[in-house]
């Protein structure tokens, strides 16, 4: 197994000397693919190969299976050039605030439903690898994605309103890593799940005084409720959710409630690695060569920009 070369840096010069052609795309994403494992065919299982006939692909040389660097990745079947590929998700994972799919639309001249199923490929591998739980002193709370309804009452009724529940570490100095997922209500049994999945149950965990957290305690036995006195008593959670929507009302406008988690994820895909952007493209590679993407449900209609 060979050591591959990865590229790191923000820089896009850098990136456009890197990746000049599809072909040096193909070369990346077999590194990624070939390097950490060695080559088996997916048809028969033999594990000699020679050359095939797409860039840098394999033939297997006992059933002649021609496997290609995007077969079985988030890149196979894309309705444009590997290179263009590369360069949205570069941006999207680079660039601070990312990219809605409309500007994506307007620098490429592409549809915007293309860029944007695209993106949503890219959001599947932004979910988090849950290989992290969030360690130390944690503060939790819910927020709201969407403006206030007329007549509408204050309080967790959350109307048509999306509901989002959030974890942010808090460390000297400032803010840790965070997760975020939507959810149907304030209750326990829709908070648990998010605990189980992205909350250490050493951890010093700090609610609101919320009766939807009091269940969890058994579990959590670090859990301590205190007083919200209007998000106060949660300054650094309150500034992370009001980045989130700051994000999503600026960049993306609105999206759909199917969409909301992808947004979610992309944003904290950034913001768990804001310290270690130089090599956040090729994380996001290697999980868009690791990872097939979900399937677009018919019923899923776009209304994100």
């Amino acid at each position: 197994m060979e050591r591959r070369e990865q590229f790191l840096g923000e820089n896009s010069i850098n990136f456009n000397r890197r990746f000049q052609c599809d072909e040096d795309c193909y070369h990346y994403l077999s590194e990624i693919k070939w390097s950490s494992i060695d080559y088996r065919c997916k048809r028969c299982g033999y594990t000699k190969y020679g050359k095939g006939s797409k860039p840098y692909s394999r033939r297997c040389t006992k059933c002649n299976y021609d496997e290609s660097p995007t077969a079985g990745t988030m890149f196979d079947k894309c309705k444009f050039s590997l290179l263009i590929a590369f360069h949205i998700a570069f941006r999207i994972s680079t660039k601070k605030k990312g990219m809605s799919s409309a500007e994506l639309s307007e620098e490429l001249d592409f549809r915007q439903k293309t860029c944007w199923e695209f993106k949503w490929k890219i959001q599947q591998a932004m979910k988090s690898s849950l290989r992290y739980p969030l360690r130390g002193t944690v503060h939790v709370d819910e927020f709201y994605v969407g403006g206030e309804e007329e007549g509408e009452k204050r309080g967790r009724g959350k109307g048509k309103k999306r509901l989002v529940i959030v974890a942010l570490e808090i460390v000297r100095g400032g803010f840790g890593r965070a997760y975020a997922a939507t959810i149907t209500d304030a209750s326990s049994d829709s908070f648990k799940p998010f605990f189980e999945k992205y909350i250490d149950k050493d951890a010093d965990l700090v609610a609101d005084e919320w009766t939807g957290y009091i269940p969890l305690k058994s579990t959590y036995q670090k859990l301590r409720q205190v007083p919200s006195n209007k998000g106060k008593s949660f300054p650094e959670l309150h500034i992370h959710i009001m980045n989130i929507k700051i994000w999503l009302r600026g960049i993306h406008h609105h999206c759909s409630e199917e969409r909301l988690q992808g947004y979610l994820d992309e944003y904290h895909f950034r913001f768990n690695r804001r310290n270690k952007m130089e090599s956040i493209f090729d994380v996001l590679m290697r999980r868009m060569v690791q990872y097939e993407p979900k399937r677009l449900s018919n019923s899923t209609e776009e209304t994100a920009v």
